[in-house]
């Protein structure tokens, strides 16, 4: 949970809320006021007019908490002093950017900024007692950008604490009436941070509106997510970023179903292909793709007839070390040679990918250059694994179709059997309509026998029935 000091001139500030507030409950006129939710219960606080300029934008904001690290430096120095104004100002550009890639400014930002210029301010922001933006920060943002001097913001209770903020904007958020959307890492973020609360997973899930499966799914790809981040450092601030991963919902969520159904059965093949899809998945494959990663991928072994040599980390030459227990004074043994070279190419691709992407000036060009060779080498050897599995699996399809349909068409007929018992007993059967779907029955089944006799010749038990059946009733 973020804590922070009083922004400076909070007590001034809170003395102006303070006198605004006054003035309209004395004023005598219709009071306007905005209805939070606290404790499960309706709350309804005060809604003033106060001055931009006065006002913060809220650093712990879950509308922009993984946007954040588009730049470390920024970051912490956000961390550091909050109210700063390089800080403000960055909180403010991220506002203004699109989620997944920051460096792009966001259309809806500006449909809003026209918006409030034709209409004018609809809803009423919320604001702390020293003048910290809850919520409404995108429209202060773009209030400020069209020149407005005031701002029309609800007041929240002088006791409210940081715990107590972010559970009112939590709520407001998760409305069924909100009116933008947290990106997906975000809500990642936010239900971290609920949990880390005490609260329980029933609880966040209800809040969230997801069942309590989705929330352990949720928790694993974010665990995921920050591990990839971790392991992708190569020195300095040089890593993956939270932002780097909010278009891969649905690859994740469907890595995260995989490795669920294979873990149990063999955990070594589901820690491999989780590695694979994960490489598949910073290397910008699409879905549709990814989905060819699967168990016949590890079996037949695409991957490893595509990498070139200097990817190509060989299961025998990874060494395996047992892993000591703590206070036990025993070890276990370590993850399969497989796994660890499944690992460590994956690796080599987080470090490249990391490096490549990188804003650090410092780096010499060279090593982003080499970085991105190793990007290049790593796609190709990858686009050219799938593309064999998809070619495979087409072949598959098409020599499983004939089956396939066969078994349909059996079961259409098992089912006739009830429908003809049923309509017998109801005496409501049209013998005339029967009889000539029968007839179509037969001819459909002798064309079937003659395509089946073909080029086969020692067919099996079924096809040489079928053969016999329609030899016999042509004579």
């Amino acid at each position: 949970m973020l804590e922070f000091t009083p922004p400076p001139r909070a007590a001034e500030f809170s003395e102006l809320i303070a006198k605004r507030l006054e003035e309209v409950k004395s004023s005598g006129d219709t009071r306007e006021s905005v209805t939070i939710d606290w404790n499960g219960q309706p709350y309804h606080v005060e809604v003033i007019d106060l001055p931009l300029n006065g006002l913060y934008y809220n650093p712990g904001t879950h509308r922009i908490r993984a946007q954040r690290s588009h730049n470390p430096v920024r970051d912490k120095a956000l961390e550091k002093d909050p109210w700063s104004a390089e800080s403000q100002e960055y909180l403010e550009f991220l506002l203004q950017a699109e989620p997944a890639d920051p460096d792009r400014r966001d259309s809806a930002f500006d449909k809003l900024k026209d918006d409030l210029q034709k209409f004018g301010q609809n809803d009423p922001g919320l604001v702390t007692r020293h003048g910290i933006l809850v919520n409404g920060n995108t429209r202060a943002a773009a209030l400020r950008e069209i020149g407005a001097q005031s701002m029309r913001v609800g007041v929240l209770p002088e006791s409210f604490t940081w715990v107590d903020i972010n559970a009112v904007e939590l709520s407001l958020q998760l409305r069924e009436d909100h009116r933008r959307d947290y990106t997906y890492i975000n809500r990642l973020l936010a239900m971290e941070e609920q949990a880390s609360l005490g609260r329980t997973p029933e609880a966040i899930a209800k809040e969230f509106r997801i069942q309590k499966r989705t929330y352990f799914q949720e928790r694993w790809i974010l665990g995921t997510i920050r591990d990839l981040i971790d392991r992708s450092k190569s020195g300095g601030s040089v890593a993956l970023r939270l932002v780097d991963f909010e278009n891969d919902q649905e690859k994740l969520k469907e890595l995260h179903r995989l490795y669920e159904k294979l873990e149990s059965v063999d955990r070594d093949q589901a820690e491999v292909l989780k590695e694979w899809r994960l490489a598949a998945i910073l290397l910008d494959f699409a879905k549709t793709d990814i989905r060819h990663i699967d168990e016949t991928f590890f079996e037949k072994g695409y991957l490893d007839d595509s990498l070139p040599e200097s990817l190509n980390v060989s299961s025998a030459a990874v060494q395996q070390e047992a892993v000591a227990v703590p206070g036990l004074g025993m070890s276990v043994p370590a993850s399969s040679s497989a796994v660890s070279a499944a690992r460590a190419l994956n690796d080599q691709i987080l470090r490249a990918k990391a490096t490549a992407r990188s804003a650090e000036s410092e780096l010499p060009d060279g090593e982003k250059s080499q970085a991105q060779d190793i990007v290049d080498s790593a796609r190709a050897a990858f686009d050219k694994a799938i593309d064999a599995a998809g070619r495979d699996a087409r072949v598959r399809k098409r020599q499983q179709l004939a089956p396939a349909r066969l078994a349909e068409a059996c079961a259409d007929i098992d089912q006739c059997v009830v429908d003809l018992v049923q309509a017998r007993a109801t005496r409501s059967l049209d013998e005339e309509a029967f009889d000539e779907a029968v007839l179509r029955l037969r001819g459909s089944l002798r064309k079937l026998a003659q395509q089946a006799g073909r080029g086969l010749p020692h067919p099996g038990d079924g096809v040489a029935w079928l053969l016999a059946a329609a030899t016999a009733e042509g004579s």
